[in-house]
């Protein structure tokens, strides 16, 4: 019986999608993620909510390394020689500007007060982190323009770590929109 069903599955196998022909599920392009999926989510003050920044449109995770420079007179061929430094970190993302959404009021009142956030970076298409860490507000803009909508631009620079929940995942996964306790309730399948 297992040696027929192992049989079944390699003839499915060479028969699905024409043996994969035209319709690669494992080439790279079938894995890109698509940028509109990416949100940038910062948790409430209290840390019981994590919000998903209103009105986003742009995103950009930088993650750069100071370079230090080890030539001496004896480096081979006069090319300078260098070994990777300090690390940091930042994020930029702007986008349309949603008067008294929450998200908004946790950044104007972590501006306001020199706090620093704690935020994530999600796939809401895979409802999966891809990015963790704490950061300080270093611009917080709004524009608005007379023949176009109100919009925002935020920088946040990095306190510490980066941590990339791809490698490193958490043990409750948390989405915007979701709390720490109705993520323990669907984990568990019971409250709190």
């Amino acid at each position: 019986m297992k040696k027929r069903n192992v049989m079944n599955l390699q003839r499915f196998a060479a028969s699905a999608y024409d043996g994969n022909a035209y319709c690669d599920f494992n080439s790279a392009a079938a894995k890109a993620m698509a940028g509109k999926d990416i949100i940038l989510s910062v948790w409430s003050s209290t840390g019981e909510k994590l919000l998903a920044i209103a009105g986003q449109q742009g995103l950009t995770i930088n993650r750069t390394a100071d370079s230090i420079e080890i030539s001496s007179k004896d480096t081979e061929g006069g090319w300078k020689s260098k070994i990777a430094g300090m690390k940091e970190w930042s994020i930029d993302t702007d986008g349309v500007y949603v008067n008294g959404d929450e998200s908004h009021t946790e950044l104007s009142k972590a501006f306001e007060n020199s706090d620093p956030i704690c935020l994530k970076v999600v796939n809401k298409k895979t409802s999966k982190g891809m990015f963790g860490g704490l950061a300080v507000i270093t611009e917080y803009s709004l524009e608005a323009p007379y023949d176009d909508a109100m919009t925002y631009s935020l920088s946040l620079e990095g306190m510490g770590k980066l941590v990339d929940l791809t490698v490193e995942p958490v043990d409750e996964e948390v989405m915007p929109g979701g709390s720490v306790a109705a993520a323990y309730v669907t984990q568990n399948g019971k409250s709190a």
